[in-house]
């Protein structure tokens, strides 16, 4: 008796696995999909920025007239202790780029989001600024040092990408809410 109920056992398991496997095909064929979609969808970053802006203690830069083909993909703002402001962007040959502001000493701050990048002792002229030129393993990053506030502008993009997004960046007076439109 036992090696008849253990042969309907996997006569049963081995049913089971057919009807699952075919309700999954059916799914798979009739529910849409898009192959082609982009998965990385880009974020409309206008409310953040607004309210970052407001509530910051420095002037949030965000880019203003970037050329076609730049793709914001993610953005946060904490207001806590340290504030921190970032937005994420892909560049038109999907090389990511982030803006990084906070009120944590640069020292700190910029090795920990540029992935462990190191100050070069160089500089490069953006915009009429003279912004550091850190390097590191993944990431590279162009750094301003303000009163109060480090901007970093960082990631795997190459050094005239990060420069296109640095000469992009334009800021709001503290406590202001106006907003570029989104790229």
């Amino acid at each position: 008796m036992a090696s008849k109920r253990g042969k309907q056992t996997v006569r049963d398991m081995i049913l089971s696995m057919l009807v699952i496997t075919a309700v999954a095909g059916v799914v798979y064929i009739f529910i849409p999909h898009d192959d082609k979609a982009d998965p990385i969808k880009a974020v409309d970053y206008r409310v953040e920025l607004a309210t970052a802006r407001r509530a910051a203690p420095y002037p949030v830069a965000a880019p203003a007239g970037l050329p076609e083909g730049w793709k914001p993909t993610s953005v946060s703002y904490e207001g806590h202790n340290a504030a921190g402001w970032h937005l994420g962007y892909l560049d038109p040959d999907d090389r990511y780029v982030a803006v990084e502001q906070s009120t944590t000493p640069a020292k700190k701050y910029v090795p920990q989001v540029s992935q462990a990048a190191e100050n070069t002792g160089r500089t490069r002229e953006v915009s009429g600024r003279a912004w550091e030129v850190w390097e590191g393993p993944k990431y590279d990053a162009l750094v301003l040092r303000a009163e109060g506030v480090t901007t970093v502008v960082t990631g795997s993009a190459p050094a005239e990408r990060l420069a296109e997004m640095a000469a992009a960046l334009k800021t709001a007076p503290v406590g202001t809410a106006s907003a570029p439109a989104a790229s």
